[in-house]
């Protein structure tokens, strides 16, 4: 049995196999998107079969949670009955909804899997109510929003379409160069297809220039020893921010990251998962328990509220459209703004090319305002989660226009500045307790780790000067062999499975 639409606001995790959809229910996900062995846009060997997904979506369906799998490529002509065939497949497999972009596969899909949800993938491009309200009637209970959205733009978007459409919107993760992804450069350049999840990730290389009669010397393009990044994006991060987002009408945030490891998988999972219970506490929909004392709704003012348009003006609305056409740059009121950048008001708004005030078409078009409330607090613990994991540069994306997503133009490479050392294998009240586990990499007396716990607080803990133990049970003075097992004396009670992680003594810029 699929397991219905939730309705209050969803933390959907990413899953390149199905132990990384088994950890994101764990840690809290309440859907996981996922790409089989073909037409996802992750093409990795390490997808899921379609076995996984019988056993996945069992697994999850038990612990209430729900599967997506990505069918979201751009199919060629000799694809499109491998692409039904394959759609037929999987709707006997107990997955929930298939994530599309090309309209020929929606109809498709609705055909040959009429009981499985479509949402429509951000390769999509939908930037619009009018677009939505178009998939909705098409079929479509979800819409994926194109990155480039800003807040603005999605309570605009949920405030004219039915309430019964999703909405979801990306929140944390890496943010293409592209237009919502559509992009040729990788095939261009290798021949590795990105709208078939081979991209070669040519945006994150580094470049420099070399001049036509200067063979072999090469200039960088910003003043750095070793070239340039140019289209090397920040990383999105929204934690501290999703009572906007929530409140705005997404209905499903999304993390990114389906090629990250297990460990990414349940620390961004567990994270979003307790702020959005926080969120449910704080607004009132929930008491600490669980329990709900209101039903859920998003803060977005409809056409159909008696108190549309009435004066419910906030900065979001303020700095609405700041970073596209439709308004001279006047409109960029923010005081946090930056200063102009020398060129003329015209000549801007001519650059831009729709957005002079000449240009405008005067219609009586008014944007949704949100009902106000207060800023929702997180506590610093889950606040500093985010950085736990390796990642780049952070940024909201476009979510706010006076805080434009930007590149890193002198690295593509990750900060890391904690470490994943163990995985626990099991834990014994024996001996005053004891956990069993797998070794990642060293772990020593009196360094400090923390157990990443679901759904808490992680669980600091001093290793003990003495009772390491390798495998045979004989005493050793560190654990210091990698893909081992060993134990140690532990009180506290940690589930299987468990990250054990210990800060880097040297931040890196590198990968987990």
């Amino acid at each position: 049995m699929r397991i219905p639409t939730r309705k209050k606001p969803e933390v959907l995790s990413p899953a390149g196999n199905l132990r990384g959809l088994k950890t994101a229910v764990d840690y809290g996900a309440d859907a996981v998107y996922c790409g089989g062995k073909a037409f996802g846009m992750r093409s990795a060997p390490k997808n899921l079969s379609l076995e996984d997904f019988e056993e996945g979506s069992r697994y999850a369906h038990e612990r209430g949670a729900r599967v997506y799998v990505t069918c979201n490529v751009l199919p060629r002509n000799n694809e499109i009955e491998a692409m039904r065939e394959y759609i037929g497949q999987l709707k006997d497999t107990g997955v929930d909804a298939l994530i599309v972009s090309d309209i020929g596969v929606m109809m498709m899909a609705r055909q040959v899997a009429p009981n499985l949800e479509l949402h429509v993938s951000t390769q999509a491009g939908v930037t619009n109510y009018q677009a939505a309200n178009a998939f909705y009637e098409l079929g479509a209970r979800r819409v994926v929003l194109a990155r480039e959205m800003d807040l603005q733009a999605v309570r605009d978007i949920r405030a004219n379409i039915p309430d019964d459409l999703d909405i979801e919107c990306f929140v944390h993760g890496a943010m293409c160069m592209a237009f919502s992804g559509r992009c040729l450069f990788s095939n261009y350049l290798t021949g590795r297809d990105g709208n078939h999840g081979e991209c070669a990730q040519p945006c994150r290389w580094k470049y420099s220039i070399v001049e036509e009669k200067r063979p072999g010397q090469y200039f960088p393009i910003e003043q750095t020893e070793n070239g340039a990044y140019l289209f090397n994006s920040q990383d999105m991060n929204m934690l501290g921010h999703l009572d906007d987002l929530i409140d705005s009408g997404a209905t499903s945030l999304k993390i990114e990251g389906r090629a990250k490891s297990a460990y990414y998988i349940a620390a961004m999972t567990n994270a979003y998962k307790t702020a959005v219970n926080e969120y449910m506490i704080q607004r009132g929909f929930e008491d600490a328990d669980g329990n709900i004392l209101l039903p859920f709704h998003d803060r977005v003012i409809r056409p159909s509220d008696p108190d549309y348009g009435q004066g419910t003006e906030d900065q979001v609305m303020r700095n609405a459209d700041a970073a596209f056409a439709g308004v001279a740059d006047e409109g960029y009121n923010t005081t946090d703004a930056p200063e102009p950048d020398g060129m003329s008001s015209h000549a801007r708004s001519t650059r831009r090319k729709s957005n002079t005030a000449i240009e405008q078409i005067e219609t009586d078009w008014k944007h949704a305002a949100v009902r106000p409330a207060p800023h929702v607090e997180l506590p610093e613990w889950l606040l500093e989660e985010t950085d736990k994991v390796a990642h780049r540069d952070y940024s909201t994306g476009f979510y706010y226009p006076e805080h434009k997503v930007t590149q890193n133009t002198d690295r593509s490479a990750y900060f890391r500045s904690w470490l994943v050392v163990g995985e626990v294998l099991s834990w014994s009240a024996d001996e005053g307790g004891r956990v069993t586990l797998m070794s990642r990499n060293k772990i020593e007396p009196g360094q400090q780790v923390e157990f990443l716990l679901p759904g808490e607080r992680p669980l600091a803990y001093i290793v003990p000067e003495d009772g390491l133990r390798d495998a045979d049970g004989t005493p050793v003075p560190a654990i210091n062999n990698p893909a081992h097992v060993f134990s140690m004396p532990c009180p506290h009670q940690v589930p299987i499975n468990a990250a054990i992680r210990s800060r880097t003594k040297k931040p890196t810029l590198k990968a987990e």
